[in-house]
């Protein structure tokens, strides 16, 4: 019985390590986090915790699908996602042309610049 309850301190003390200290990877240009076996970490591979990756703004890989059994790291991911609503509508260019004037194209980028600015 005292072996048993040892057994069941020490799986209980790996799980909750594992948990909270996980390993995720993210690439040096990307704004995704994923396992170490991802096919997207073919080229480059940066080392984070779970923890860390989130606090940086990173979200989860739709492909490996990292962290699947956390429910804080759900919950943090949906909370960002809501956050950052992309614009759907085209709004106008805020470079400037040669002459000084505001370029007259649309565009829906996120910085708001079109593809000549």
């Amino acid at each position: 019985m005292k072996l048993l309850k040892i057994l069941l301190l020490v799986l209980t003390f790996a799980f909750v390590n594992s948990a909270v200290g996980q390993t995720v990877y993210t690439t040096k240009t990307g704004e995704k986090y994923h396992k170490s076996n991802c096919r997207y970490l073919k080229y480059s591979k940066k080392e984070y915790t779970l923890e860390k990756a989130l606090a940086l703004g990173f979200s989860a890989c739709s492909v490996c699908k990292p962290g699947k059994g956390t429910t804080s790291a759900n919950a943090i991911s949906n909370k960002k996602q809501t956050s950052t609503v992309k614009s759907t509508t085209a709004l106008q260019c805020i470079g400037k042309t040669k002459t000084g004037k505001r370029c007259k194209r649309k565009t829906k980028n996120a910085n708001q610049r079109c593809y000549q600015h």
